[in-house]
């Protein structure tokens, strides 16, 4: 099938799904990526429980990529953030530390969450804030959606109704 008028066409990466009403492309998404301050309620559940909750986040738009979201630390429940060794380096933010989480009841996501204590000057408005990797914990939700975790493992997506693929992460896609 020859390629929708309009749309961009390129062998490093798919056609872009048609987004439905009321939905985002992450391929119009940027790159390098944008930060946006959310109101959205986001929701972060683990052992059972709701361990961070915040109406006050950001999301990383960044093209083929689902939004990734960051809370406010004091989002999280006391206890629940614990530090744990090793950084790695984003080309776009910069260093980031890692956490496990611990829930009330004893359960561990290890290594679920991460923040940049110094980013780079685009991303100064989430220095110390918190994202989470949805495929390590109970649920994550936006504004009550249970979203799924962006495909492959790697990458901390969101992926909610709002948005509309294909999205990167799978085994083929690193080249997008």
């Amino acid at each position: 099938m020859p390629p929708s008028p309009g749309r961009r066409r390129h062998p490093s990466h798919p056609e872009p799904d048609p987004p439905g009403p009321g939905q985002e492309s992450v391929w119009d998404y940027p790159r390098p990526p944008r930060l946006e301050v959310t109101g959205s309620l986001l929701e972060v559940e683990l052992g059972g429980v709701v361990v961070a909750r915040s109406t006050g986040g950001w999301r990383v738009l960044e093209t083929s990529h689902p939004p990734t979201y960051y809370l406010p630390a004091e989002s999280f429940l006391p206890g629940v953030l614990q530090p744990v060794p090793g950084s790695t380096t984003c080309e776009w933010k910069g260093r980031a530390a890692y956490f496990d989480l611990v829930a009330p009841d004893g359960t561990v996501a290890s290594r679920a969450a991460w923040t940049y204590p110094d980013p780079t000057p685009g991303f100064v408005d989430v220095a110390g804030a918190i994202a989470v990797m949805p495929a390590a914990v109970d649920r994550c939700r936006v504004d009550g959606e249970e979203v799924t975790p962006q495909p492959g493992g790697f990458y901390g997506g969101w992926v909610t109704s709002a948005v509309a693929g294909p999205f990167k992460g799978p085994p083929g896609t690193m080249g997008w």
